[in-house]
């Protein structure tokens, strides 16, 4: 049964100097929004985009076509200013902060654009050892925790996640095998780019990991075996931010496979997010599908670092507007 807030708002939207239904997917937007802020007239305040980073030890297998070490690199470029995501940001006026969680490297940089938060320089080989401890596992979700509660206090009320690590596309993969029951073959693609032979490769070191752990069923315990300290940290920012009444961006492949898990944890969560692209990786779709999500771009990306929540982000602008600015049929 829709609340009175919900009439009210649809009754706006409809009212508008347009045919009903007209503006599509913005409309419906429009209302979440609405819905999230517990308000008729929805402001967006001091957007953020935040990047977790970390390493993976399932990188020494050979799951990816880069080397660990590009983690490191890619930071260092993200601190510089010279990424995707960057450039991205800047054009669309969200605020970035990059969270090293579990980078092998140490950074010297000091600029309000990077935060330190590592729990330790990479997670282990899950082929052979759990990635994380359970200890590892709640300190990352906390410092996701963390920083969306630093953001808040600095009025934001809007905040996309996005993700660094070689090897995470392997995690996620796991994840989302663990969390959809979909078979792994169907979880399983080529990242950032493997070819036939490599995809092989790392279908059969998933399977093995995946048997190796099929016995859990506590999703933090799921999740400190088979996950990353970058997605532990979107999860627990997910989670918070939930709890703080905010709007989610989500991104990718790989920031869906934390929702997955966030989700399970708290299935409030998913009321709260905005689906802001159709990845290219293969298995998004069906995460998509299996969270009744309608995605606001299907570009073939899969870049990851929060890209998509970016480009994304004018569109949710535009819902918002839509229904604080557009006149009403009164004017006619």
């Amino acid at each position: 049964m829709a609340s009175s807030l919900e009439e009210t708002v649809r009754q706006r939207i409809d009212y508008k100097t347009k045919p009903i239904g007209a503006l599509g997917q913005l409309e419906e937007l429009a209302l979440q929004i609405a819905l999230i802020q517990q308000t008729e007239t929805p402001v967006l305040t001091n957007p953020h985009m935040l990047v977790f980073a970390g390493d993976h030890g399932l990188a020494s297998e050979g799951v990816s076509a880069y080397p660990a070490d590009v983690t490191y690199g890619m930071v260092k470029n993200f601190i510089a200013g010279g990424a995707a995501i960057n450039v991205f940001c800047k054009q669309n006026g969200l605020k970035l902060l990059v969270c090293d969680v579990g980078v092998n490297g140490t950074f010297d940089e000091n600029t309000e654009r990077f935060v330190k938060y590592k729990i330790r320089p990479g997670t282990r080989n899950m082929h052979v050892e759990p990635a994380m401890t359970p200890d590892e596992c709640a300190a990352a979700i906390d410092a996701g925790k963390t920083l969306v509660n630093g953001i808040q206090y600095r009025g934001c009320n809007v905040v996309g996640f996005g993700e660094m690590g070689i090897g995470n596309t392997s995690s996620a993969s796991l994840l989302m095998h663990r969390f959809t029951n979909l078979s792994l073959p169907d979880c399983v693609g080529r990242g950032t780019g493997l070819n036939d032979a490599g995809l092989h490769r790392k279908l059969t070191i998933l399977q093995s990991v995946a048997d190796q752990y099929q016995h859990l069923t506590n999703p933090t315990d799921i999740l400190a075996a088979m996950g990353g300290l970058e997605i532990a940290a979107m999860v627990g920012g997910m989670l918070q931010a939930a709890e703080n009444g905010m709007v989610i961006l989500v991104d990718g492949f790989i920031a869906t496979s934390a929702l997955l898990v966030a989700t399970t944890l708290n299935s409030a969560v998913r009321q709260h997010c905005i689906f802001c692209h159709q990845s290219d990786e293969a298995g998004h779709r069906l995460m998509l599908d299996l969270l009744n999500a309608k995605p606001l771009l299907n570009l073939n990306l899969r870049l990851g670092e929060g890209t998509g929540c970016a480009l994304a982000y004018p569109l949710v602008q535009a819902a918002v507007n839509m229904l604080n600015d557009m006149a009403t049929m009164d004017i006619l």
